[in-house]
C-alpha cells in the first residue's frame, strides 16, 4: 500500500532518529580500534567494508549513468571520505559527545541558511545553544579539548554539510541506493593510501576484522541508507536540525561503551537539542497538513513545500 503524503514526514523523522542512534555507537566501537589501526586506518576499513556490502546488496549499474549522475556520485564519495576521516581523527583526541556537538555546526549552519520561517530559525537557535553548552562543558570540564582535535572536527563539520547537500543531490538524480553504493566505492578508493596498512593488520586477526565490520554496518550502511531515504521525505533544513539528536546519542554511547562522563551541563545541552528536534518535528507535521489542505483546493505543486531532495540542489558542472 502506498504511504499517504501526511505520513511521509513521520517516516523521515524515524529514519533520522535511527541514523542518529546508529552512528555514535558505531563510532564508539571504532574508537576501540584506534590504538591498533589508527583513526584513518579504521576509516578506510569501515568505508571499504560498507562499500563491499552495499555493492553486493544493491548491485548498482553505473555504466548506464549520465555525466551528471557520475559527477554527483564522485562528489558524494569525496564528502564521505572527508567527513569520516577527519571525524575519526578528531575523536582520537577529544571526547565523542563534544566532538559530535561541534561537528554539528556544519549541518546547523546549513539549516540556518536554508530556513525561511521564524519558528525554524528559533529552533536552530535552541540547537545552537545546546552545541555551545557542550563546547563549554568540554573546555571547563575534566576533559579539555585538544586544539588539533578541534581543527579536525571543524573540517569534518564542513564535509558534513557537503554530505547533506550531495546526499540530497544523489537521492534526486540516482534511483534507489545505487548512488550511495558507488559513493562509498569512490570514498574507499580515495582512502586506499591509508587503508593498505590497516588491511594487512586485520587480515590475520578475525576479532579486529569483526569489530571493523560492526563499525561499517553501524556507522555507514545503516545511517547512510536511512539518511538517503529521509532526505526524500524531509526538507533539508528540517533534516539538518533533526540531526541535533546525534550529540545526545553520542554522549550516551561514550558513557556506555567508552566510560566518558556525562556532566550536568552536558545533560542540559542534551535537553536543548532534543527540544529543538521535537519542535522541528511538530513544525514539519503542521507544514505538511497545510500543504495537503492547499493541494486539495488547487492543482499544481505548493511553492512552499520543500519536502524531498529537490530543495535547492547544489550547483554542479554539467
Amino acid at each position: 500500500m502506498q504511504q499517504s503524503a501526511s505520513s511521509r514526514p513521520l517516516v523521515g523523522v524515524a529514519l533520522v532518529v535511527c541514523s542518529c542512534l546508529s552512528l555514535p555507537f558505531g563510532a564508539a566501537v571504532a574508537a576501540q580500534l584506534f590504538p591498533v589501526l589508527g583513526p584513518w586506518g579504521v576509516t578506510s576499513l569501515r568505508v571499504a567494508i560498507a562499500a563491499l556490502l552495499l555493492v553486493v546488496i544493491v548491485r548498482p549499474r553505473p555504466i548506464r549513468w549520465n555525466r551528471s549522475q557520475w559527477i554527483a556520485a564522485v562528489f558524494f564519495g569525496l564528502s564521505l571520505a572527508g567527513m569520516n576521516g577527519f571525524f575519526y581523527a578528531a575523536i582520537d583526541r577529544i571526547p565523542l559527545g563534544p566532538a559530535v556537538a561541534i561537528e554539528f555546526l556544519g549541518p546547523l549552519v546549513l539549516a540556518a541558511v536554508l530556513t525561511r520561517r521564524l519558528a525554524d530559525a528559533a529552533w536552530v537557535g535552541v540547537a545552537l545553544l545546546g552545541m555551545v553548552l557542550l563546547g563549554v562543558d568540554g573546555l571547563i570540564g575534566s576533559e579539555p579539548l585538544d586544539p588539533l582535535g578541534l581543527v579536525f572536527i571543524l573540517i569534518a563539520a564542513g564535509f558534513w554539510a557537503m554530505y547533506i547537500r550531495m546526499s540530497a543531490r544523489v537521492g534526486a538524480i540516482i534511483p534507489g541506493s545505487s548512488g550511495l553504493a558507488v559513493g562509498l566505492v569512490v570514498a574507499a578508493v580515495l582512502l586506499i593510501p591509508v587503508g593498505v596498512p590497516a588491511a594487512v593488520t586485520v587480515a590475520g586477526d578475525m576479532q579486529l576484522l569483526l569489530l571493523a565490520a560492526i563499525t561499517a554496518v553501524l556507522s555507514s550502511v545503516i545511517p547512510y541508507s536511512f539518511e538517503l531515504a529521509a532526505l526524500r521525505r524531509l526538507p533539508q533544513r528540517v533534516f539538518g536540525v533533526l540531526l541535533s539528536l546525534e550529540p545526545a546519542f553520542a554522549t550516551l554511547a561514550g558513557w556506555l561503551i567508552l566510560g566518558q562522563s556525562a556532566t550536568p551541563l552536558r545533560m542540559l545541552a542534551i535537553a536543548l537539542v532534543v527540544a529543538a528536534s521535537v519542535g522541528t518535528t511538530l513544525g514539519v507535521r503542521r507544514q505538511r497538513r497545510r500543504a495537503d489542505a492547499e493541494s486539495d483546493r488547487r492543482d499544481g505543486a505548493d511553492p512552499d513545500d520543500e519536502t524531498g531532495p529537490f530543495t535547492a540542489p547544489i550547483p554542479l558542472p554539467e
